[in-house]
């Protein structure tokens, strides 16, 4: 039998707190999820392109000790229920519990998954059949834009969350700096019809 090319899909990864959701330190209950108020409206209209929505969070809290990686998987769950009421959905969420100086064995440690390191994009393209050079990483902080250039995407910073306060005149500088995860979809979809 002969092995057919995979077509390689675009995707835009996203960060979830302060980028999805208001960034409430760290999120420990459900109750304190709250969709910022464009963001399934973002999400769906990359959904209705074809486009893959990705998460890429760090979920260090796991590390500290905060919650467990149950609860992590509760709020995914909770997110993605949120947005199905909203027409909307997340292809694919990935996580890093891990922290290099806090914690304990097996969640206290450097490693290639917590951004701005690439690794959870890099798994993501591999699962997923992602085209990472035909991708975009929306996120909140810096290390967002880094993680995403990192991997070979286009990096926009929105100034939810933390981005109010973001320097972006660093390198590498975002492709992009957006008002919110809406804004920063309609120059993703502009960007690609050029």
């Amino acid at each position: 039998m002969d092995d057919f090319p995979v077509t390689l899909s675009r995707a835009v990864f996203m960060d979830r707190d302060g980028t999805i959701n208001e960034e409430v330190g760290y999120l420990s209950r459900l109750d304190q999820m709250k969709l910022f108020p464009r963001s399934a409206e973002a999400i769906r209209l990359l959904n209705r392109e074809g486009i893959k929505v990705v998460v890429v969070t760090n979920q260090s809290g796991v590390a500290r000790g905060y919650f467990g990686e149950d609860f992590v998987s509760e709020a995914h769950a909770f997110l993605q229920e949120s947005l199905r009421r909203e027409k909307a959905f997340i292809d694919a969420f990935y996580y890093c519990p891990h922290h290099p100086t806090e914690g304990a064995f097996p969640y206290r440690q450097a490693c290639s998954c917590r951004k701005p390191e690439a690794g959870m994009l890099l798994r993501a393209s591999r699962d997923l059949h992602i085209d990472l050079s035909r991708s975009y990483m929306v996120g909140d902080v810096m290390k967002d834009v880094r993680a995403g250039k990192k991997a070979g995407t286009k990096g926009i910073l929105v100034k939810t969350g933390y981005g109010a306060g973001e320097k972006t005149d660093e390198d590498p500088v975002p492709d992009y700096v957006a008002v919110d995860l809406l804004d920063a979809v309609n120059w993703i979809l502009e960007d690609l019809a050029r």
